[in-house]
This record gives structure tokens, sequence and C-alpha cells, in this order.
């Protein structure tokens, strides 16, 4: 193989500025980009130059359908690419977080990337109607719900693989949910996987913090972050944010301002909306706080 010849593959991991990126073939080479900048994300597909035995460096990103950022309190960063749907694990117990669930919604729906949630933990009996009652929210916006445990991996096999086939899924959960252990569940041996790649790959340190592609075993690929705070929205525009709820739908365009931001407008159809019980107070006051962010951030 020329040492000058360009190769086609597509990243399955990140640490920092090292990505992982496997060929067609099944081969692994351990790149950098080329520059300061990286720009590059786990689910990218891209073109390498390699640089001696296992190693290349990233020469172009190819176009991506779309891009995903993730968030914490200190930077907003890009991690995954090209993802078809966005697999959002809560659980019966502990409780998840409303917030966590809805900025992620808003990241899919502002891309067109479909959800669907996991309810885990189903065999917790207890705990399990509270659960399904504060699961009703999400249903009314149209979203497929499974509910399994993940603890039961035939239950996995059946009600959520055949979802996934053929998908680029991108995993997600607080800490809690069951994430890692449904993620064992649809690709058996997924941590042993890690860690011998990250291994060998000399990125040992990385293992546990690192975003992760895995094949799944009935076709398609399930993407991994561990360590998830949140999801980065500071790169939308007030429209994009719109976009992100889906319920708004019906009644944009019906408001007397063409312009309204559907905060304090008189004659808004959103406002009047939420106060019929058509559209959740706790969605619109969502939205308020990320319009809100949106212009401190638009500000300095």
């Amino acid at each position: 193989m020329a040492p000058d010849r360009n190769l086609e593959g597509r990243i399955i991991a990140a640490h920092g500025r090292h990505y992982t990126v496997e060929l067609a073939d099944g081969s692994l080479y351990k790149c950098f980009p080329r520059g300061k900048k990286a720009g590059a994300a786990v689910g990218d597909y891209t073109l390498i130059e390699p640089q001696g035995v296992g190693e290349g460096v990233i020469v172009r990103l190819l176009e991506r359908r779309n891009l995903l950022y993730r968030s914490d309190e200190m930077r907003t960063k890009l991690f995954a690419a090209n993802v078809d749907l966005l697999l959002i694990v809560v659980a019966v117990e502990p409780a998840f977080s409303d917030e966590l669930v809805g900025r992620a919604l808003v990241a899919a729906g502002s891309a067109d990337i479909p959800a669907l949630i996991v309810l885990n933990k189903i065999d917790l009996a207890a705990a399990l109607p509270e659960a399904r009652k504060r699961i009703e929210a999400l249903r009314g916006l149209g979203l497929v719900v499974v509910e399994l445990s993940a603890l039961d991996a035939a239950q996995v096999d059946a009600m959520l693989a055949p979802r996934l086939k053929n998908r680029t899924s991108l995993l997600l959960g607080q800490s809690g949910m069951g994430k890692s252990t449904l993620l064992n569940a649809l690709v058996p041996g997924a941590g042993a996987f890690t860690q011998e790649h990250s291994v060998a790959l000399d990125a040992g340190k990385h293992s546990t913090t690192s975003t992760r592609l895995y094949h799944l075993p009935g076709g398609g690929d399930i993407i991994d972050s561990p360590g998830f705070q949140n999801f980065g929205l500071s790169h939308l525009t007030a429209g994009e944010i719109e976009r992100g709820f889906p319920e708004f739908t019906p009644w944009l365009g019906q408001c007397r301002f063409y312009n309204c931001t559907h905060l304090h407008e008189p004659g808004c159809s959103i406002l009047a909306a939420v106060d019929s019980g058509a559209i959740a107070r706790a969605r619109h006051d969502l939205y308020k706080r990320l319009l809100q962010e949106h212009e401190m951030q638009t500000r300095y």
C-alpha cells in the first residue's frame, strides 16, 4: 500500500485529538487531524493518509447528513455525526431528568433526527405506574416508547434490536438509567471490546470517557458517549430551536405578527395553545429558557 494513497473510512472512536478510523475491511488506524483544528466527530466518514503501520492523518471529512454537539460546564463540542436515530434511555428508578430529555429532543428535532425513548427497569413493578405517568407526556409528542428490562437480553433482542437494524443510533442516558447494561445487551462484550481496542491503539487512559461507535450483530451501528452531561444547543438559531418543538407546528403561521417569538406577543397562537392545554406548559417553559440562553450567547 503506497503511503501517499488516501483511504476512505469512518471515525468510530474519539479521545481528544486522537481518532480511530475503521476502513471497509475492518482495519483500524490511529489518526490525527491535519493542522490545529480537529472538527471531526464519531460517525464522520473521512479520507486518511496512512503514515506508518496503523497510523494516519485525517486529510478531509466527507459530507455529513447531520452533526450533534455535547456540552458540560466548561465548553460545547461536536461529538456525533451522520446519526439516523436518537435513542434516549430513561428508567423507572431513579427518576430521569425532564430537562435533559427535553434538550435532547430539541437537538434531534432541529436536525430532523427521529427519537425513540426506552423506558428501562420495568421489572421494578412498584415504581412503574409513576414512571409511565411521566412518560405519557413524551408519548403525547408522538414519540415511540419501548418498555423493557435491559437485564433481559431476549426482551432487548425482540423489542428494541429490530428498530435499530441498518441505522446509526446515538445512545443517550443520564447516570443510573442502565445505559451501559443496555449497550452490553445490544452488543455483547462491548465493554471488553472497548478496552481491547483502546489498548491496541495506545489510548487506554481514554477508554472510560471516549465516544465510541459499535457494530450491532444484526446490522447497523450504535454510538455511545460515556460521561454525557447535556446537549450543546448554543449553535442553534432561534428558528432551529422553534423547529425542535414539533408540537408547535399546527399553530405556526397563525400568529398576529409574522416575526412572533411566542414569548409575550398579543395574538400569539402558540401562547393560546399553551393556555388551552394543547401545548404542555413545561415544554413551553423549556422553549423560553432556550431562547433566553440563545439571546445571552449572541449578546456576548
